[in-house]
């Protein structure tokens, strides 16, 4: 019983913890890029964002989890895209009725969170074959890393194109704002260098060395090379 009881508390843990980083979808799985690269200049918009996706997730992983012994192969795609694209329509139309600036500035990338490929892979990968809470749970997980991921990703171009994160002034007057990180471009360029630093940080570069082979001994007849 004791074990069982493990055995369900780190498969619980495992899905709420392994978006956060060891496969964060923005900065390990490098996927749902669009919103990272297009509305992260400023910081609300991007919690923004990553509120809607955590929505977006919990609900279709949720209804998906509970008509997951109903899915047939071939219908699957079309259940989970119409699964996704309710819950987004909700939170779009929630985003025009109470927060419409808001809306106004995210524009056309709320309703895009439909074919965002991390709410598909989510329910494809886990809540298709999970029960209710294991995918409630994963989709907690992993929204709340992708947001963590846009925000920590906003907060360096807000604060060094602006001084400032939530429009609060962070550095001093004499700081040269560096405009360049508010447009396109300071997106690229920010996401790179951090993927960057976090692939030295975990040397997912390192390749391990070839152990040099050992020298014959005094008495060892010598390799001839193998015939043509």
């Amino acid at each position: 019983m004791s074990a069982s009881s493990n055995s369900t508390s780190g498969l619980y843990s495992t899905a709420l913890l392994t978006g956060l980083w060891r496969e964060n979808p923005t900065l390990r799985l490098v996927i749902g890029m669009c919103p990272a690269l297009a509305v992260t200049a400023t910081v609300k918009p991007a919690l923004t964002m990553g509120l809607s996706v955590i929505f977006v997730l919990i609900c279709s992983n949720l209804v998906v989890s509970l008509m997951r012994n109903l899915l047939k192969p071939h219908l699957r795609i079309i259940m989970f895209t119409v699964t996704i694209a309710t819950f987004v329509t909700i939170c779009d139309l929630f985003l025009k009725a109470y927060l419409p600036k808001m809306s106004e500035i995210l524009g056309a990338y709320v309703p895009l969170i439909i074919v965002n490929c991390l709410i598909i892979f989510r329910a494809e990968a886990r809540a298709s074959k999970s029960g209710p809470l294991v995918s409630i749970l994963d989709a907690v997980g992993m929204g709340a890393g992708f947001t963590l991921a846009l925000c920590l990703l906003a907060s360096i171009r807000e604060l060094l194109a602006t001084g400032r994160i939530f429009e609060i002034p962070v550095l001093p007057k004499t700081f040269v704002p560096w405009l360049a990180l508010q447009m396109p471009v300071g997106a690229f360029i920010t996401l790179g260098l951090m993927l960057g630093l976090i692939n030295v940080l975990t040397h997912k570069r390192e390749v391990p060395e070839e152990e040099p082979a050992a020298a014959p001994g005094p008495g060892a007849e010598p390799q001839l090379p193998a015939p043509a």
